[in-house]
């Protein structure tokens, strides 16, 4: 069990936290959630003891190993891979090295002979014998084959790297483990290995991340960080959100009768007591579910951008056709002989194990570069409204955000610009920043505001959900489902594939899976 007595932390006259107290119960995987800057990694280091708070401390029961994944990817480039996940149980590994000194010496010695005597006891104890062929099964287990367990860390790319790391910190069932964005440069297989994983880990798991599938299958609470304040709530994200909005809508509507308040949860609880049946770790879900009223639902500051798509034309039947599309980057052939068509209403997802392959074709497709060869032809009546991963080209001025948006909308009257940034979290002096300072996010929301005034019928959307936090990429989510014109794009976000694409296509070099399929019934039939 981890715990924090009254712990809160400044930055810069803002109060990230204010005297928090909270038990992290042992068996419980606790999702921490919180918008953008609201202090999700701060609280994360200072239950590691890497910040030290304000006020208040953190606390852990004797004897028990706190787990971390670890956020510097070069920490550890001087060291062979396998050794590098066994560094994450500390004490044994230091009992390795220090029993490996004990028998290279030359003139070994009797009392040499008792401390490595000793030693092996705390090994065996530790179950040291089997700590290689555990951090091997780990690997495998997350895409890493034998054939890399001796190269040195600094020769693997940056998404091995991040696997590698992640089996660090699950290594040697720690006591506490801590994982801020575990499944970032993870693919398919990896994030449904790490899922099934956290739902068998009888310990204590907190974990920060914006993909709320992976929450809702490993989280049985959430942290909800607000108002400088955090509360665990009973139940996974979907649970939080919904029981969130209730909350909302009940306490603003003051005409309603108690009665009929009353109805309405029951009614709710019921439909979530039935699905929560249904995880193996919400066992006691349901007698918690019984006990809540209207006052214990959350309620939260944070707010929504307002994503809404609308075709300013209809397109026609047949709305792009690519053949044979071959392009060398580098001397590297990045695509060859892409062929597939699309039509009016597809909404695709493309999918590849390298992400320059669709970022290629996506930029060919949107007029960026041109082809080697092959050809590709967009319908007559398409018009095409273009989301490229990479934005900085178009954040290089010092306009204000209202002049850089003026120059993408038809209306360019100031208080109808200034409207529209509203609807997208920028209000007020917001609306006043500079383009050329802002924020990851803030750029992906003017994005897609530059995308919302084009009227395209046709969006093209190179990973989307980059940079946004959990309540942005619900709105993108929903704008994209409402949408009735077509969609080519990218995301690793589990829900946004699933419940926007009706189409999915794979890519590895050339296209090699397509088909009219829903993301889960994909993975059930071409992965799992």
């Amino acid at each position: 069990m981890i715990s924090t007595d009254n712990v809160s932390l400044s930055f810069g006259g803002r109060k990230l936290f204010d005297d928090v107290n909270i038990k992290f119960i042992p068996g419980n995987c606790y999702g921490l959630i919180g918008a953008n800057g609201a202090g999700k990694s701060t609280f994360i280091k200072i239950l590691s003891n890497e910040i030290e708070p304000q006020t208040g401390k953190v606390s852990m029961a004797p004897g028990e190993r706190l787990s971390i994944l670890k956020q510097d990817h070069f920490a550890f480039n001087d060291y062979p891979v396998l050794q590098t996940v066994v560094m994450g149980n500390d004490k044994l590994y230091k009992i390795m090295l220090e029993k490996d000194a004990i028998y290279a010496k030359e003139d070994f010695t009797d009392e040499d002979g008792i401390k490595a005597s000793e030693l092996e006891a705390d090994f065996a104890e530790m179950n040291g014998w089997e700590a290689e062929s555990d951090a091997g099964i780990m690997l495998a287990g997350l895409g890493i084959g034998t054939e890399f367990h001796d190269k040195m860390m600094k020769d693997l790319n940056g998404s091995d790297k991040v696997k590698v790391l992640l089996a660090q910190a699950l290594f040697g069932q720690p006591d506490v483990l801590l994982l801020d964005e575990p499944t970032n440069h993870l693919d398919i297989k990896a994030v449904k290995w790490l899922e099934d994983f956290l739902m068998d880990f009888k310990n204590t798991v907190i974990v920060v991340s914006h993909d709320r599938h992976f929450l809702n299958k490993v989280c049985t609470h959430i942290a909800d960080l607000d108002f400088a304040k955090i509360t665990i709530y009973a139940g996974n994200y979907d649970f939080w959100k919904s029981s969130s909005e209730l909350a909302q809508r009940l306490r603003s509507d003051d005409n309603k009768k108690s009665e009929q308040k009353a109805a309405e949860l029951k009614a709710f609880i019921q439909r979530f007591s039935a699905n929560a049946s249904k995880s193996k770790q919400a066992t006691s879900r349901q007698k918690q579910l019984e006990k809540l009223n209207i006052n214990d639902l959350p309620i939260s500051s944070r707010k929504y951008p307002y994503v809404h798509f609308e075709s300013h034309r209809e397109a026609g039947r047949e709305l792009l056709r690519v053949d044979g599309l071959t392009k060398t980057i580098d001397g590297v052939k990045i695509l060859d002989n892409v062929r597939f068509s699309l039509r009016k209403g597809e909404k695709a997802i493309f999918l590849s194990d390298n992400s320059i392959a669709v970022t290629t074709l996506f930029q060919i497709l949107g007029g960026e570069i041109e082809p080697d060869s092959g050809t590709y032809e967009w319908g007559v009546t398409t018009t095409l409204g273009y989301f490229p991963s990479d934005n900085k080209k178009f954040f290089d001025s010092t306009d204000s955000l209202v002049d850089w948006l003026r120059e993408y909308s038809n209306d360019k009257d100031e208080s109808f610009i200034r409207g529209f940034l509203g609807k997208m979290l920028f209000s007020g002096e917001e609306a006043k920043k500079k383009a050329n300072v802002l924020s990851g996010g803030e750029k992906v929301r003017c994005m897609l505001s530059k995308l919302m005034l084009s009227g395209a019928n046709v969006l093209m959307l190179d990973g989307p959900t980059d940079h946004l936090d959990l309540e942005s990429i619900t709105a993108v989510n929903e704008g994209l489902i409402r949408f009735d014109g077509t969609v080519l794009f990218t995301t690793h976000d589990h829900e946004f594939i699933q419940t926007v694409a009706n189409r999915v296509i794979t890519l590895d070099k050339a296209v090699t899976y397509d088909k009219e399929i829903t993301y889960d019934d994909y993975l059930l039939e071409s992965v799992f």
